[in-house]
């Protein structure tokens, strides 16, 4: 039986920063998802496992083959879909045998189940290409089917994909989510995308702690964190309880030791007691205080780490929850017409034709559609980088922009800096107070922009714009959970459903477009 163990690895960054310690996991012939924080070292397992970086320690042992696909797929200008296959050698063998140019040794060589062996795997995958097609006229998307495909030909006996579903369109989604649901070999999958992860047979969990396996797919997963998160709260209230009754009891013993203070140095006034008899019973009085001090400050602090323990696992299973101020959105208020508008880049092939589209109210309104449909052409109508050929575009309130690249943040200013600069009416600690909602307290919050990870600049754009004591009413969204891992899509989440103004969003992701509760949907077609 195949099988894949990885026995006590570990492994460091060039800087000497320890990032797998002591893994101990093993895979079999099943689907298996690795998921975990951005940064914790999902990607360098795979690499690992893949062989293209070795342990410090430890050791990995593979029974069987492996077929790796990695994030991005990088093509040579004269790479074609038959190289990316391996089958120059054997298309040129069968083309030499159809024209009669092969000898009978040389056709005993040739495969004749070659060709529908390769529509078969792209079919599979949903890519509309032929072994001659250049793999630099192919989208990043479509190279990353091609790249699956390949993978599906070679029939391994373990796929190791890094996140296989970003920068594709729906239908490439869908495709690679169907082809996972139906494969019977094994696969570890490195993801952020849900959908996806619902079609695993475990979950694997990857913290600074180590790894930890969950039986079943993401759903399942979830309720067995979500059982760890009550269970956390119900500690935390035991430990909150044990800690107000340590205090309690303290309470009542510093009072009782007051009354009995009180009681002897009236003794001691009245002169009644011997000298010597008083100091002894002095001397036992203080060392009693003093034990029952000690205990009662040792009772008290393992009572408040406990509430602190508590606190902290509970801020580990749930990381983020948010409030916003409200926008004041009116529910008949139109914040934005478009009226009949054709638009592109070149008037002769325009992206859009003949486009009409209000938004009214809070409404939540999610564009989808494939690669070239004009989705990023509609939010530059919207936003006045792009103007239309023909109709007009009408925003009719404030609104904000968070593309992929969160560019409405100076990169040079720390997080702190761009939200007074953004919000130049809040002062310092309504600023700090704003940015602790979405987890950036204290140093945290003075942090460069441009040194933050995906889903840290997200989250900071989310607080610049909804931080403030007006968010706009509008807000614009492009593909905002690309290269997020799942911990940043679920804080982003938190941080739009808090928000009552206005949604245009475009996204992929379907469970994300139904986590943040989208209201309607405007599905454009790609230009023929």
């Amino acid at each position: 039986m195949p099988s894949i163990t990885l026995s006590k690895i570990s492994w460091s960054t060039p800087d000497g920063h320890a990032l797998l310690s002591n893994i101990d996991l093993s895979f079999g012939r099943e689907r298996a998802g690795l998921v975990g924080r951005n940064g914790v070292g999902k990607t360098t397992l795979l690499r690992l496992t893949a062989g293209d970086l070795q342990p410090l320690a430890g050791g990995i042992s593979i029974d069987g083959t492996i077929g790796v696909l990695r994030q991005s797929v990088q093509v040579g200008p004269h790479e074609t879909i038959a190289s990316l296959f391996g089958i120059e050698e054997a298309l040129d063998l069968l083309r030499r045998a159809e024209r009669g140019e092969a000898d009978a040794e040389t056709l005993m060589e040739a495969d004749w189940t070659l060709e529908p062996r390769l529509d078969a795997a792209l079919a599979r995958v949903g890519l509309a290409a032929h072994a001659a097609t250049h793999l630099a006229a192919l989208s990043g998307g479509q190279r990353t089917r091609a790249a699956l495909a390949a993978l599906l030909f070679s029939e391994p006996d373990f796929l190791l994909l890094d996140e296989p579903t970003n920068n594709l369109d729906r239908d490439g989604r869908q495709a690679v989510i169907d082809m996972l649901a139906g494969w019977r070999a094994g696969a570890v999958v490195v993801s952020h995308d849900r959908e996806l992860l619902d079609t695993m047979d475990a979950i694997v969990e990857l913290t600074s702690l180590g790894a930890t396996r969950y039986s079943g797919n993401w759903s399942a997963y979830r309720a067995r964190k979500a059982l760890e998160l009550a269970a956390a709260q119900h500690d935390l209230s035991h430990a909150e309880k044990h800690a107000a009754e340590v205090s309690r009891t303290m309470q009542v013993v510093a009072e009782r030791k007051a009354r009995k203070d009180s009681a002897g140095r009236r003794k001691r006034a009245r002169g009644d007691i011997p000298r010597i008899m008083l100091g002894a019973m002095k001397e036992r009085s203080e060392l009693t205080s003093g034990a029952n001090v000690r205990l009662a400050e040792s009772r008290q602090a393992q009572a408040t780490g406990a509430v602190v323990a508590a606190r902290e696992r509970i801020e580990i299973l749930q990381p983020f929850t948010v409030s916003v101020p409200s926008t004041h959105l009116a529910a008949g208020k139109t914040v934005l017409k478009i009226d009949t508008v054709t638009a592109g880049y070149v008037p002769e092939r325009p992206v859009l034709r003949d486009l009409s589209l209000a938004i009214t109210g809070p409404e939540r309104l999610a564009v989808t559609g494939p690669n070239g449909s004009g989705k990023t052409t509609l939010l530059r109508l919207v936003t006045g980088q792009v103007q239309p050929l023909q109709g007009s575009v009408c925003v009719f309130t404030d609104f904000a922009l968070l593309d992929q690249r969160v560019s409405l943040l100076d990169a040079g200013l720390s997080i702190r800096d761009n939200f007074r600069r953004l919000n130049p009416e809040t002062d310092e600690n309504d600023c700090r107070a704003a940015l602790a909602r979405f987890m950036f307290r204290a140093d945290a919050a003075l942090q460069i922009a441009g040194s933050l990870s995906g889903g840290q600049l997200l989250r900071a754009g989310l607080a610049c714009v909804l931080g403030g004591g007006r968010p706009p009413p509008l807000l614009i969204l492009d593909e905002p959970t690309n290269h997020l891992d799942i911990s940043s899509i679920e804080a982003v989440e938190a941080g739009l459903r808090a928000y009552d103004g206005a949604l245009l969003v475009v996204s992929h992701d379907e469970s994300f477009l139904q986590a943040i509760a989208i209201t309607r949907r405007l599905a454009l077609v790609a230009a023929v």
